[in-house]
């Protein structure tokens, strides 16, 4: 045994971390990921995760003219996190079939900051993430990348939409 309590030659086990979303774009990168990176993914940790956007709820505001009951802006929340937890399952059941052990976890947030936290917060080794170039984590032609994750620290991000595109930040 070393000092961390590990045994001489035992590998610290990556972490990956795979953003699901709504977008169908989520759900093919996760494949792709279980379709090519198995091998890895059998000995590593693998955590998916879906950000819960702070709902806008203006529109709840204008239609009760002003006056939205607690109850209503609770029922909004709920639904909101019925279709985190449903996005979840999906994915999780996905992996099953593939034979990847995976947790699940969510947080309320805008993704392309929440993604970020949380990876941060596991210390991912790599994260994985879907992109059509639309919604939350569309990014500017002038930007590289929609997500500002972890300057300084070493985070793979693995990009995949209509072809895969890696980059490593920081």
């Amino acid at each position: 045994m070393e000092g961390g309590g590990r045994n001489i030659g035992e590998e610290k086990k990556k972490k990956v971390m795979v953003a699901i979303d709504e977008n169908e774009c989520s759900f093919y990168a996760l494949k792709w990921a279980l379709e090519n990176l198995y091998e890895s993914l059998q000995n590593s940790e693998v955590v998916l995760f879906t950000a819960q956007p702070i709902s806008d709820y203006g529109y709840i505001y204008a239609s009760s003219f002003g006056v939205a009951s607690p109850q209503l802006m609770a029922s909004v929340q709920q639904n909101q996190k019925k279709v985190a937890n449903a996005l979840l399952k999906k994915a999780k059941d996905f992996c099953t079939e593939h034979e990847i052990v995976a947790e699940t976890m969510t947080q309320m947030g805008d993704p392309k900051d929440t993604i970020c936290e949380v990876a941060e917060k596991l210390h991912a080794d790599l994260l994985v993430l879907g992109s059509n170039n639309k919604g939350a984590l569309h990014s500017p032609p002038d930007h590289p990348h929609p997500l500002q994750c972890l300057p300084g620290d070493r985070l793979s991000i693995l990009e995949l939409g209509s072809g895969p595109i890696h980059r490593t930040v920081g």
